[in-house]
């Protein structure tokens, strides 16, 4: 840092005296040019360093240098004060700039939270898919147990807690008929001869049963709840099974004396928790295996104009059957033998590549037996 130097001249005072003759006088005897900050300060009148000027040699003048150093130096002079207040106005402006950062300190580190926050994020997104991801994966791996096979046509025999009764098939009745139906809700037996929407279908409000049952003989697996026992939220879980899965639908049923009850032909099984992986596991061995339903190749998709409307359908009587109900044996109805052993479709209603069978894979028909009333076979 630079010294920065104050020279004071002192002149004696006399009616003569000319200060820029004394400015050259002081120059004479200095080691050093006067600067800018140098100054001629002229004494009192009558007196200079405590001498009586009248009659007597005028002193030569006198020259005072004071020097202000930065703090921690030597300060001279009458302007030690001054120096002082420099050195600690200094100090305070480094302390307010942070300070001089050492020589070879590292600059301060800048941290990256764009990239961290969008790494957390990231994190974050794969937890989430990862918790609702995995049990789904782990439950689908599960229930791939249960798919039909040669060596296994029935997987459901070792489901706990299925029901299977033998049903006769192709008995069908009018649209104004009812079925007293051994099971509630039905999965066999006389049925409508207009079959429900079973491709995925959700439906919000109670079906009549007689239509679901001809969707079981045709394959589908049929997905009811008790409405009052099951939440809206147990709902949506339920929903994620069957929306948009062919052969598979979902409905209400009021009455149901448990919360809730899958069924396919001659099949029912049922449940307390929408969450059971039974759910599943039903759904792997009987939705469209072909040895356990009579219709094999019929679809689930509706006919426009057969009467029955998926978006309005005809809707669920909860009333006991009265003494005109269709019989489990049908009552002499003869059964349309083009149901029985599968049927032929027309070519715009086939079946998609992925769920038609090799004939080797379908089992040949059997002649059935009508139960006695009352009977489970």
């Amino acid at each position: 840092m630079a010294i920065t130097s104050q020279t004071v001249i002192r002149l004696p005072t006399t009616h003569a005296v000319d200060r820029v003759a004394a400015r050259k006088r002081v120059r004479r005897h200095s080691s050093w040019p006067l600067s800018e900050s140098e100054s001629i300060v002229a004494p009192p009148r009558d007196s200079v360093l405590g001498f009586r000027l009248s009659g007597e040699e005028r002193p030569q003048p006198t020259t005072e240098r004071s020097q202000s150093m930065p703090s921690g130096s030597e300060s001279r002079g009458p302007d030690k004060k001054s120096g002082a207040k420099s050195a600690k106005a200094i100090k305070a402006a480094k302390k307010k700039s942070g300070g001089t950062r050492a020589q070879g300190t590292a600059a301060p580190r800048h941290i990256p939270w764009l990239t961290i926050g969008a790494g957390g994020a990231v994190v974050v997104l794969v937890a989430v898919l990862a918790v609702n991801l995995v049990p789904k994966y782990q439950a689908n791996v599960e229930a791939s147990r249960f798919a039909p096979s040669a060596e296994d046509p029935d997987p459901s025999v070792d489901i706990d807690g299925v029901v299977t009764v033998d049903y006769p098939a192709g008995i069908h009745v009018q649209p104004t008929q009812r079925v007293a139906y051994d099971y509630s809700p039905p999965f066999g037996g006389p049925h409508d001869g207009i079959w429900a929407t079973c491709t995925g279908t959700v439906y919000p409000t109670a079906i009549r049963t007689e239509n679901a049952v001809h969707s079981l003989e045709h394959g589908a697996v049929w997905i009811t709840y008790n409405p009052d026992e099951v939440s809206a939220d147990q709902v949506e879980t339920l929903d994620d099974k069957v929306d948009g899965r062919t052969f598979t639908m979902l409905s209400p049923y009021p009455g149901l004396d448990s919360p809730v009850s899958l069924q396919s032909w001659g099949h029912q099984l049922k449940l307390d928790s929408v969450d059971d992986p039974r759910i599943d596991q039903f759904i792997a061995a009987l939705r469209i295996n072909p040895n356990t339903y009579p219709e094999v190749g019929a679809t689930c998709s509706s006919i426009p104009g057969s009467g029955f409307d998926p978006d309005n359908p005809p809707p669920f009587d909860s009333s006991a059957p009265g003494p005109d109900a269709v019989p489990m044996d049908g009552g002499g109805i003869n059964p349309d033998q083009s149901e029985i052993g599968g049927m032929q479709l027309p070519p715009d209603l086939q079946l998609p590549p992925d769920l038609q069978q090799a004939p080797d894979q379908q089992l040949p028909p059997e002649p059935q037996q009508a139960p006695t009333e009352g009977s489970n076979g």
